[in-house]
Order: C-alpha cells, then sequence, then structure tokens
C-alpha cells in the first residue's frame, strides 16, 4: 500500500513540475500569450515536439498501472467501490473520458485522438476556469456511451461514485491549470440528461440511496444555512484536550453530528467531546420545497411535494413559482418527532441535488438555437407580420381581433424607464376583457398563460389580498417569521392572470394598486418593513353587472371597478355577445370545423393518429404562425429587443392634441377618466408594437397602432349613443389605408410625370417625335424612399392593392420596377 501512493505521489510531482514548467512558458507568469486566463493558467508559448512529450506524459499518468478487471467483484457494490485500487481505476476511467470523448465517434477515431486530447469535456474544463467557476455539466448519455460500466454504477451507488467523480475532476482541472485551487477548492460534476423521469409520489424503498429525477414547481424557498463537513472534535477533559479529526460528516439532520462523535479517547480514554466549531468545515447548504407540478397529479388526488436540498453552485438557482427538474439522490434520516407520534421507528425522506434545470420549454431565450433564431428573423421580415402575430393568437377563437391585439402587446411588453435608479416607470401593458358570459374571456386567459414564458393564473374569489401580494408566515423549521410572496411576486418579469376579476372583495382589489403601476409590493409586518418586486403585466377578465353589458351605460355604470383601478389599464376590450345572423352563421362554422380537425391528445401524443393537414405545418394558407415558433418569437423579442423612442420617428404633436381631445371629451361625456398615466401607456403600446416587429425604435405606424388602440378603449367605454359621433371626431387621429393609398398615388403620378418629362426631352435632343414614347418606369425602391420621407413603410401592400391596379399601373417585382403606360400618365 506504501509503495503504491509514493508511486501516486511521484506521478503527482511529476505532474506539477511539467506544468509548471509549461505555465512558464513564452508566457511567463500568465503574461504571455496564454488564452486560457492568467497566472498559472497561462499555456505559454512552447512548440509542438514539447506538446507531444507533455501529451505522452498525460498519457503515462492517466494510465497508471495495470488496469483491472472492475466487474470482477464478489463484494457488494458500495464495498467494491471503497477499495483503493477500484477508486484509482474509476477515476482514471473517468479522466480519460473527460480528456478523449467526443459524442458520435468510433473507436477507432478515439485511438487516433489519444496522442492529442481534445476531447469536448476537456474544452469544457477550460471554459468553466475562465469564468472562474467550480461546477462541470456531465451528460449522462455521453457517460453511458463511453463508459458503461460507470454510468451503471452512478446510478446505483451515486453518493460513493459522485465523491469519485468529483475528486477526478479536481485532479484533472489542476493538472490543467496548476494554480485554479487558489480560486476553487473543488470540482463539482452535474449528472445531466438521465433518460427516466419519476414522479414524486412514485418514489418508494427501491429508489433509497440512488440516482433518480424528478420534476415539480418550488413552492417555498429557505435561507441559507452553513451545513459541517469536516468536523473535528475536541475532548472534555481538561488535562487532555485532545482534538480528533478530520471527520467527514455525512447526511443531515439532528443526530449527523452525534453519529460521528469518537466514541473514546485515544489519549485519556474519555467519552465526552465537544464539536470545535473554529476548526470544523463548513458548506452552504438550502432547503427547498419540491411539489407537484399541477398538470401531473392523478384526478381527485392532492398534489405531494418533497424536500430538496441545494448546496454550492446550486443555491438560489430557482425562485418559488418556478418549475424545475432535480436529478439528485434519494435518502432518508430518522425524524425523532414522528417516531414518538407514530410509536415505532419512521424515517423521512428528502433529495440532495446534483443538478437542477429550469423546465423552460425550447422558446427561452438561452435555450434558442442558431436555426430558431434565422427563423425568428426571417418572420420579422414579413411587412404583415403584425396582422399574422394578430391571427396567430388564440386561433381556435373566432374573431376579437381587437382583444387578440391587446393580448399581443400585452405578451411583448413595452421597454420600462428608470430615471436616475430612482424613479422607475413600468413597460408593462394592463389589460381588461370585459364583456358577457360565453365572449371566450377565459380561454384568452388561458391561451396567454400557454403562451407567456412566465405566467401565473388566479381567480378573483379564489385570491385574496395576501395571495396576491405577499404574505408573513412562520418557518416550520427555524421558527422565523419569513415572507412568501403571492401570485404577482411568483409573477415577476412575466404575465399575471386574474379571472373573475369583478368577484374580488374591494379590499383585495386595493391592495393591488401599488403592484398594478409602481409594480413593487410593500411590506410592513411582524417587525419585517420590506419592497418585493412586481414587475408584471396584469391581464384581467370581469363579467358585467347582472351579467350582460349594457350599452345605455358606460363601462364604469357596467362594472363594479372603481376609478383608479381603471385607470391602471393601458387597454379596455368590451365584448359583447350581439345577435348578428351572418357573424352567428361564420362563427358556427368556424366552431364545427375545429371541432371536426381535432384529435384526441392522447391518441396522439400515442402515436394512433396524425394531425390534419390543415392543422400542422409551420404556416398555413391563412398565414398563421406556428404556435411554438411564436413563443420563440414572443421570447426573442422580449429579451433582444429594446426599441427607442426617437423624436424625428414619430408626430409628437398629433400625440399632445390627441391627449388634450381626449380629456376634454371625457370631461363632457363621463366614461372612464383620462389621466397623464394615458400618454404613458400609449408609448408602451406603440413601444410593444415595434417590439413585434422587432425594430429598434418606434416608427409613425406604430404610434399610429397604439393610438388606435386607446381610442378604441376610451369609445367603448362611452354610452352607445355617442360612440358614433365619437368616431366622427376623432377619427382624424386614425390613418387608414384608404388615406395611405391616396397619397401614394399622388407620389406615384408625380413620379410618372417628371420621367415622363425626362423621356421627352431625350427623344427631342435625338431629334425623335414624342409619339415614339412607349411605356414608363419608376423603381420601387425611389417610391419607398419618397413614402418613407411621409412616414408610410408598406410599399409593397399598396401596389398589390385595387387602387394601384385602376389606376393603371403595373409592378414587375422581379426588376423592382412599376410600369404604365405615357398614354395613361397625360391623360
Amino acid at each position: 500500500m506504501e509503495e503504491e501512493e509514493d508511486a501516486d505521489a511521484r506521478r503527482a510531482r511529476r505532474g506539477i513540475s511539467r506544468f509548471g514548467q509549461r505555465g512558464q512558458g513564452d508566457g511567463g507568469d500568465g503574461d504571455g500569450d496564454g488564452d486560457d486566463g492568467d497566472g498559472g493558467r497561462g499555456d505559454g508559448g512552447g512548440d509542438g515536439d514539447d506538446d507531444d512529450i507533455d501529451d505522452e506524459i498525460d498519457e503515462e499518468e492517466l494510465d497508471g498501472e495495470d488496469p483491472i478487471n472492475l466487474e470482477a467483484f464478489d463484494v457488494a457494490l458500495r464495498e467494491w467501490i471503497a477499495q483503493d485500487r477500484t477508486r484509482r481505476e474509476v477515476q482514471r476511467k473517468f479522466r480519460a473520458f473527460l480528456r478523449h470523448f467526443r459524442p458520435e465517434s468510433t473507436e477507432d477515431e478515439q485511438q487516433r485522438r489519444r496522442k492529442r486530447a481534445n476531447g469536448i469535456y476537456e474544452q469544457k474544463i477550460r471554459l468553466m476556469c475562465a469564468a472562474n467557476k467550480a461546477t462541470l455539466q456531465v451528460s449522462y448519455h455521453h457517460l453511458m456511451e463511453a463508459e458503461p460500466l460507470l454510468a451503471v454504477w452512478l446510478a446505483d451507488a451515486p453518493k460513493d461514485m459522485l465523491d469519485l467523480l468529483n475528486e477526478a475532476a479536481t485532479r484533472h482541472t489542476l493538472m490543467l491549470f496548476q494554480s485554479y485551487g487558489a480560486i476553487q477548492e473543488d470540482i463539482h460534476v452535474r449528472i445531466s440528461d438521465i433518460p427516466i423521469m419519476d414522479s414524486l409520489r412514485d418514489l418508494r424503498r427501491t429508489h433509497l440511496d440512488h440516482l433518480v429525477k424528478v420534476h415539480g414547481v418550488v413552492t417555498r424557498r429557505g435561507d441559507v444555512y452553513p451545513k459541517l463537513q469536516i468536523a473535528y472534535y475536541k475532548c472534555m477533559n481538561r488535562e487532555c484536550q485532545a482534538v480528533e479529526g478530520p471527520i467527514r460528516v455525512e447526511g443531515v439532520g439532528e443526530d449527523a453530528v452525534s453519529l460521528m462523535m469518537p466514541e473514546e479517547c485515544p489519549l485519556c480514554e474519555g467519552v465526552h467531546f465537544k464539536l470545535d466549531a473554529n476548526l470544523s468545515q463548513y458548506g452552504n447548504i438550502q432547503r427547498i420545497n419540491l411539489q407537484e407540478s399541477p398538470g401531473s397529479v392523478p384526478p381527485g388526488r392532492v398534489p405531494r411535494q418533497k424536500e430538496v436540498f441545494l448546496s454550492h453552485d446550486l443555491i438560489d438557482i430557482a425562485r418559488p413559482g418556478e418549475e424545475i427538474e432535480v436529478t439528485g439522490v434519494f435518502e432518508q434520516k430518522y425524524d425523532s418527532s414522528l417516531t414518538l407520534k407514530s410509536g415505532f421507528p419512521v424515517f423521512s425522506t428528502f433529495l440532495t441535488a446534483n443538478h437542477v434545470r429550469k423546465r423552460e420549454d425550447a422558446s427561452a431565450a438561452a435555450n434558442l438555437q442558431e436555426a430558431d433564431v434565422r427563423a425568428i428573423l426571417e418572420l420579422s421580415r414579413d411587412p404583415k407580420i403584425g396582422e399574422r402575430i394578430v391571427q396567430s393568437i388564440a386561433p381556435s377563437i373566432f374573431g376579437h381581433d381587437n382583444c387578440k391585439m391587446a393580448l399581443a402587446m400585452s405578451l411583448f411588453g413595452g421597454v420600462p424607464k428608470n430615471v436616475n435608479d430612482k424613479h422607475r416607470i413600468r413597460g408593462d401593458c394592463n389589460v381588461l376583457l370585459l364583456g358577457d358570459p360565453g365572449t371566450a374571456k377565459s380561454q384568452l386567459l388561458k391561451y396567454a398563460e400557454a403562451t407567456a414564458p412566465r405566467a401565473v393564473y388566479s381567480t378573483g374569489k379564489g385570491a385574496s389580498a395576501v395571495g396576491l401580494t405577499a404574505g408573513v408566515h412562520k418557518d416550520p423549521v427555524t421558527k422565523e417569521w419569513t415572507l412568501e410572496g403571492g401570485a404577482l411576486v411568483l409573477a415577476d418579469k412575466g404575465v399575471c392572470l386574474i379571472d373573475e376579476f369583478d368577484k374580488m372583495n374591494e379590499q383585495d382589489r386595493t391592495s393591488i394598486h401599488e403592484a398594478m403601476e409602481q409594480q413593487s409590493i410593500s411590506i410592513s409586518k411582524a417587525g419585517i418593513v420590506t419592497s418585493l418586486q412586481a414587475r408584471c403585466a396584469v391581464i384581467a377578465a370581469a363579467n358585467p353587472i347582472g351579467g350582460r353589458y349594457d350599452s345605455s351605460n358606460t363601462l364604469a355604470d357596467n362594472v363594479e371597478l372603481t376609478a383608479p383601478i381603471l385607470q391602471r389599464f393601458d387597454i379596455l376590450c368590451v365584448l359583447q355577445d350581439t345577435v348578428d345572423p351572418v357573424l352567428d352563421e361564420r362563427l358556427a362554422k368556424f366552431v364545427t370545423s375545429s371541432h371536426m380537425n381535432s384529435v384526441a391528445t392522447r391518441d396522439l401524443n400515442n402515436g394512433l393518429v396524425e394531425l390534419p393537414p390543415s392543422s400542422g405545418g409551420a404556416t398555413d394558407k391563412d398565414g398563421l404562425i406556428d404556435q411554438v415558433l411564436l413563443k420563440k418569437y414572443i421570447q426573442y423579442a422580449r429579451t433582444n429587443v429594446k426599441p427607442d423612442l426617437r423624436g424625428n420617428a414619430f408626430d409628437q404633436e398629433k400625440v399632445a392634441s390627441l391627449y388634450v381631445a381626449l380629456r376634454k371629451e371625457s370631461a363632457n361625456s363621463g366614461g372612464v377618466p383620462i389621466a397623464v398615466r394615458h400618454v404613458e401607456s400609449i408609448m408602451r403600446m406603440a413601444t410593444a408594437h415595434a417590439k413585434m416587429h422587432l425594430r429598434d425604435y418606434v416608427r409613425d405606424d406604430d404610434m399610429d397602432a397604439a393610438i388606435k388602440m386607446m381610442l378604441e378603449s376610451f369609445i367603448v367605454a362611452q354610452k352607445f349613443s355617442i360612440r358614433r359621433s365619437l368616431r366622427r371626431n376623432f377619427s382624424k387621429y386614425i390613418t387608414s389605408g384608404e388615406d395611405r393609398a391616396h397619397l401614394l398615388l399622388h407620389l406615384l403620378g408625380d413620379m410618372m410625370r417628371k420621367e415622363q418629362m425626362y423621356q421627352v426631352i431625350r427623344l427631342r435632343q435625338k431629334g425623335h417625335s414624342e409619339d415614339l414614347l412607349g411605356s414608363l418606369e419608376v423603381p420601387v425602391d425611389e417610391l419607398e424612399a419618397r413614402a418613407r420621407e411621409r412616414r408610410i413603410y408598406n410599399v409593397l401592400d399598396f401596389c398589390k392593392g385595387p387602387s394601384f391596379q385602376e389606376a393603371g399601373y403595373f409592378l414587375d417585382e422581379g426588376k423592382g420596377l412599376i410600369t404604365r403606360s405615357s398614354a395613361a400618365v397625360g391623360a
């Protein structure tokens, strides 16, 4: 045994001296050409022969002594892994895996690469060290492909194997970067891509001390506490004062420290010890509660939950309300309180997390692939992308284009402003859907919940002021007062959806005033004075008084909501169930065809049926966008696009005169009071409309769309008797397609006349007659440039419209020219 330890020491010294010389190459102390950081991490600048020699020495160190047959054991697996030769062989295999593995490579290719280490995990180690981190994520599929025996042992004896893998990864990192131990003491291997997903309610005795993967929602996150890892015990005999240690402490709970305490002092044979808190070493640990996801709970059952312990870099990786996947070791501990209650020994179970991944779908900004980004940018180049997004919002719901545009603006959101880090102006758009029963209000909310990257759904009767904002509770473990966030806090940087908004108590509605405007929640309870962030958009649905909307009254008279809460909604949408034979027939046909094209979800998941041709594909004949791509588009826009408000890009006088007119009409006709915050609402909606097109600045057509939404919200809130007059009075603020068409026809006619004069002058100079003048051509680019000067950006739609063809013009898209006969121009 001593000879084996000496051999290991000689190999370690040889590796240290070798990498010390490499670090002192042409790079000196790391200031040379090394690409991997500073200090001892410089690769130096040695020539190729030295690198080959180093690679050979690396292989000699990784090979070590003659390998043993790991499968030839006749004892328990944990006892076999605990043997020194087995430990060294496992570490050698894992380090060779880190050095040489590349996915989808044959054994011959890996043998050829052994002279030159270029494995993907060694590259990950270099990136990890460049970021000064201590976590190496290893795919279980890769380990199973390269070293299946280690993968099987990892699942059956995870605690012992993870200790070996962590030690091997630490040694391999120090082999590459000698001085990295001064930055991070240990490297932690995180195992990802476990193929089997278990449910929290299916964990049984057979899963104990095995590696499992579960998923659920975080319901509570505790504080961070120091956990005893290496213990030193001091003899309580005053004459002795001997110190026993280091002793590694495993497990959690009150009995973990006492079980590791020495039985007898080797000097005085005393039996009384106490923990030396100064010499002992500690690590950070955090406790979270993981509850089953709402969609995975069987019918009629109550969601189950399990405690999960996080350590090291996993601390604070998830917030309450987030859905995560946890890969870890399923363990048990003796529970004295449950034992006293039950009368027989009872062990409580918990999970020690090794890897945590937020269960975000592929639409998350961090998970977008290059192909996704290309598809998103290609989609944004479509001049009709705004209309296509509105059509793709809740495609199974007929009509309600105005409400769908409001939902789209709320999902995309505006850009928040922070004046000198003191005064914050929200960028999220709040929407209120008010309408008769059966007008798909709740379905629109459910669609927004499924589409938004982060959403929390609640109902008016099922939510209180504490449930929406935040509450103070006593921690069951530490008995301290702690804060627990409500729906608005959990929906931070997302969307909070509140159905049956009118059914809430008035005191509960008053509590969300601050959250809807300042987007913060102030708490002053039980000695806790703080403020929580609630940066979310609020989309609420309400029913009118009496169940039906009365058009003879204003919106304020139709719903039991006060003026302060109504003013905090940027967009008000009224959905009325009116009798219209034509629309009713179209609606009935739409619903019938939707049911005919639908299939059972269970049969679709089992592969028994396929979607009809009209339901699949990225786009269909109506221009609908695939829902998966739409989610990615929304997430990309929310994360990467921040449109600016530039003074020369839109008409500021138009906004000012609109505000003056709205204030005047509001004072005369009643309805929703207009305040300064409505000007901010216009800016937010214009920014959201620019985000829908992935633009860097707000254009005049974005402002027109925002003004149109604001006017629609104001007009529908008035009595039916004055709506028509209001639409007529405010029509000058809404630029219609006909106005743009008339202006573009005038511009095009002017350009054609100038082109005709130019061609006539050329013919006269050549001595030819004007009768030889045929058709006239004008480049489309020139028309677009003239149109942009007048803040008209979509020319192709005009060129394909009826007014363009009626005027005798012809568009050649291949050449990019607009042609017309000279006789028509003269006429």
